[in-house]
C-alpha cells in the first residue's frame, strides 16, 4: 500500500501556517448539512467535539462512561508542555520540536511534531481563558517546572491535577455545545464497529451498555479519540476500562496500525504489591524535579531493606548509588522515561532492588526538603535555624508543590514520603503506536480520523513527559477542526446516510455474530484470568526489553491463549442487558489480536529505539542501538484476520531539519 503522508511543501516553520491558509473550507451554511461522529471524550475527544460543534457541524459524541468527565485524561497529573518561554531559559518552538524528535529517538514525522510545538502556545491561552487554575509565581505569572528529557522549564501545571483541570475546561466547552444543540451526547455507549460505504467511513455500530441494545449511527465522517492500548499488559497506569476496541475495529475494517510495539514504560510508579493487583498507580514525573533516584551500592544493604531489617534512611550517603546522576550527568534524574526505566531495571536485575519483590528503587526528597527549608529560612530572616526548623519549612514548600501526590502515596503504601524515601518502579503507561494517520490526522480509510493517543503521529518511539495532554488538546482544538475540512469540503453535496442501509445492517449483524460467539462458549474460566495471563506474556516477552527468541515464544503463547479463550471463557448473564463481563470479553479478545501484532512488530524491527529495546541491539554501555540505515520508517500494519500474518506497509521518515544521531543525555 502506498502511504501518502500529505505533508505540505515549504519550509518546516511555515508548513502549517501556509497549509492552513490555503486548505479547502466548508462554508457555514454547508456545515449545518454535515454530520460528524466523535468517539471518546478525553481531552482530544471533548475538545474536538466542542470545537466542531462550535463551527456549526452536527456532532454526535460517544463515551462508554456515565459522564465525559470520567475519561482517562483526568489521571494525568504532572503538567502540559508549551513553548511559551516564561522562564527566559532559552526555550522556543524549535527547541520543543527538537526535544520531541530527539526524545522520540528520531522515529516521528518532522512536520507533525513541529506543528504540535507551534500550537502548544495556543493551548495555554485557551486553558487560561477557560479558567484552568494553573500554578502561578509570586508575581502572578504562570509557573513552570521541568520534565524528563529537556533542559528547560516548559511544563505548566495545576498541582497534581493538571489533566483533571484541563478536562473540566474541555468539558465546559463541550457542555455548552450540547446545550446549544450542535452536539448530541451518548453516554454509556461503546463503539464496536466502523461502517464503511464505498471505501469511506460513514458511521459506527455502538452498544448501549445499560440495555445491551445495538445501535447504528450514520455520519459523513468518524473521528476516533479513544486513547491508547496500554491495558494489553493487564497491569498498567491506565484506567481499567481503557482499551483498544474502537481502534482495533477500525483495523479490522482496513485501517493500519502503526508502530504498535512502541509502548512507554513510566519509571515513576508505585511498585506491584501482590499477585491479585489489577491496577498500578502513577507517581507524576514532576516528582523527579526534586526527588533523587538511588539504590544501595551494596547487595547486602538492599537485601536487608527487602527483609525489613533496614530502611532507606539507614543507608549512609557514601553507600548510595544515585545511578541516574552518575550515568547521565547532563540530565541527571530528568532523563527521558525510557532511559530512566531501563536504568531502574538494570539496578534491580543486579540485586539492588529495595521492595520485598526486589522490583523497586528509591525516590528521595530529603535534599529538596532541606534545600527549600534553608531558602525559606533565609527569606524570612531566620539566622542559624535548627535542622528541625529547616525541615519544617522545607516540608511546607514540598507540600505546596506535591502535596496531593504525597498524600496518595502514603494512603496506598502506608509510608510517609516526607520522612522516608518513596519506592518506585517502572510500569506500562502510554502507547506511542496507534492508528496510522497522515498530516490531516486521517487514516488510510477516507473519512476516518484519529486524534490524541489513538494515533501514532507525534511521539516516535518514546513520549516526553507532559506531552500527552499537549497532543490531545492540540489535535482537538487546533488541528483536526481545520484538517477535517479538507475531506468534508468534498462532501457538501453528499446527502445524509441512512443508518438502515445495507452496509449498516451488515455491520450490526457482524457485531451480533461476534457477541453470540463469545456468549455461546460457556466455558469455565473468567475473562479476567485470560487478561491477566495475556498481560504476563506481554510483560515477559514484549516489556522493557525484548529479544527474538522471546518474541517468537510470546507470539505462539498468545495464539494458544486465544484458542483456549474461544473454547473455555465463561461470560455470565446475557447479551441484552447490562453485562460488564461481556464488555470485558470483547475488549480482551481484541487485546489478544493486538498483542500478537505487537510481538510481530517488535520482532520485525531489528534495532533498539526509545521504548523498543531489543537486547540484541545495544551499545557496550547498554544503551539503545538504532539502525538508521534500515529502520528509519513507520511500520504500518494491515491485519487480515486471526491466523493470518499481518502485512507490513512502510512510511519512510525524512529528516531535513534535524541530524540523525545517537541520543546522549550525558
Amino acid at each position: 500500500m502506498n502511504l501518502n503522508s500529505k505533508v505540505p511543501p515549504g519550509e518546516l516553520g511555515e508548513k502549517w501556517t501556509q497549509y492552513r491558509s490555503q486548505m479547502p473550507l466548508v462554508a457555514p451554511n454547508n456545515k449545518r448539512r454535515i454530520d460528524i461522529i466523535v468517539v471518546g471524550t478525553g481531552l482530544a475527544g471533548s475538545s474536538a467535539a466542542a470545537t466542531l460543534g462550535e463551527l456549526g457541524y452536527n456532532v454526535k459524541v460517544f463515551t462508554f462512561h456515565d459522564s465525559p468527565r470520567r475519561a482517562h485524561s483526568i489521571a494525568a497529573q504532572g503538567g502540559i508542555n508549551a513553548a511559551k518561554n516564561y522562564q527566559n531559559d532559552g526555550d522556543s518552538v524549535y527547541r520543543l520540536f527538537y526535544d520531541t524528535i530527539k526524545g522520540g529517538d528520531y522515529r516521528s514525522r518532522e512536520a507533525n511534531v513541529h506543528r504540535l510545538a507551534e500550537v502548544s502556545r495556543n493551548i495555554i491561552d485557551q486553558a487560561v481563558a477557560q479558567g484552568v487554575p494553573f500554578a502561578r509565581e509570586y508575581g502572578g505569572l504562570l509557573a513552570n517546572r521541568s520534565f524528563g528529557g529537556v533542559q528547560v522549564s516548559r511544563t505548566f501545571y495545576a498541582r497534581g491535577q493538571t489533566g483533571q483541570q484541563l478536562l473540566l475546561g474541555a468539558y465546559q466547552s463541550l457542555s455548552r455545545q450540547i446545550s446549544l444543540g450542535t452536539v448530541k451526547m451518548y453516554n454509556r455507549h461503546e463503539m464496536l464497529d466502523v461502517v464503511t460505504i464505498d471505501g469511506k467511513a460513514r458511521g459506527i455500530v455502538a452498544r448501549n451498555l445499560l440495555t445491551g441494545e445495538l445501535e447504528r449511527h450514520a455520519a459523513h465522517a468518524v473521528v476516533l479519540c479513544t486513547g491508547g492500548y496500554g491495558n494489553v499488559f493487564y497491569l498498567s497506569t491506565n484506567a481499567m476500562m481503557s482499551n483498544v476496541t474502537a481502534a482495533w475495529r477500525a483495523v479490522r475494517r482496513g485501517a493500519l496500525m502503526a508502530n504498535p510495539c512502541f509502548t512507554q514504560i513510566h519509571p515513576t510508579c508505585i511498585p506491584v504489591s501482590g499477585e491479585y493487583q489489577s491496577k498500578l498507580t502513577l507517581m507524576s514525573e514532576s516528582l523527579r524535579n526534586d526527588g533523587r533516584v538511588w539504590v544501595p551500592k551494596k547487595q547486602e544493604d538492599a537485601q536487608a531493606i527487602r527483609e525489613g531489617k533496614k530502611r532507606g534512611n539507614d543507608i549512609p550517603e557514601a553507600d548510595r548509588d544515585y545511578y541516574l546522576e552518575r550515568r547521565y550527568p547532563a540530565f541527571g534524574n530528568l532523563v527521558p522515561r525510557d532511559v530512566a526505566s531501563r536504568a531502574a531495571k538494570v539496578a534491580c536485575d543486579e540485586g539492588l532492588g529495595v521492595a520485598p519483590t526486589g522490583l523497586a528503587v528509591f525516590l528521595d526528597f530529603e535534599d529538596a526538603i532541606m534545600r527549600y527549608g534553608r531558602s525559606q529560612a533565609t527569606s524570612m530572616g531566620e539566622d542559624n535555624p535548627s535542622d528541625a526548623r529547616v525541615r519544617e519549612l522545607g516540608e511546607k514548600v514540598v507540600e505546596e508543590k506535591y502535596g496531593n501526590l504525597f498524600e496518595m502515596y502514603e494512603k496506598i503504601t502506608g509510608d510517609n514520603p516526607y520522612k522516608t524515601p518513596m519506592k518506585i518502579y517502572p510500569a506500562v503507561h502510554y502507547t506511542m503506536g496507534g492508528l496510522w494517520v497522515d498530516y490531516n490526522l486521517e487514516t488510510n480509510i477516507p473519512g476516518l480520523f484519529a486524534a490524541g493517543e489513538a494515533n501514532f503521529s507525534d511521539h516516535g518511539a518514546n513520549r516526553l513527559g507532559a506531552s500527552a495532554l499537549m497532543q490531545g488538546l492540540a489535535d482537538g482544538y487546533f488541528v483536526l477542526p481545520y484538517t477535517i475540512g479538507d475531506f468534508l469540503s468534498k462532501e457538501i453535496r453528499t446527502p445524509r446516510f441512512d443508518a438502515d442501509g445495507k452496509e449498516f445492517v451488515a455491520a450490526e449483524a457482524a457485531v451480533k455474530e461476534r457477541i453470540d460467539k463469545l456468549m455461546n462458549v460457556k466455558g469455565k474460566q473468567s475473562v479476567e484470568s485470560f487478561h491477566r495471563r495475556l498481560g504476563k506474556i506481554m510483560w515477559e516477552y514484549c516489556g522493557m526489553s525484548r529479544n527474538a527468541e522471546g518474541l517468537q515464544k510470546g507470539r505462539k503463547m498468545i495464539q494458544e491463549l486465544q484458542d483456549e479463550f474461544y473454547s473455555d471463557v465463561f461470560i455470565p448473564g446475557t447479551n441484552d442487558e447490562y453485562n460488564p463481563e461481556l464488555e470485558k470479553a470483547l475488549r480482551v479478545a481484541d487485546f489478544m489480536e493486538l498483542g500478537e501484532l505487537m510481538m510481530v512488530d517488535a520482532l520485525d524491527r531489528n534495532e533498539s529505539c526509545g521504548g523498543h529495546f531489543r537486547e540484541e541491539y545495544q551499545t557496550e554501555e547498554g544503551e539503545a542501538l538504532r539502525r538508521d540505515d534500515e529502520y528509519t520508517y513507520v511500520s504500518a500494519w494491515g491485519y487480515p484476520g486471526r491466523g493470518q500474518d499481518p502485512v507490513l506497509n512502510k512510511e519512510d521518515l525524512v529528516f531535513e531539519n534535524v541530524e540523525l544521531k545517537t541520543r546522549s543525555y550525558k
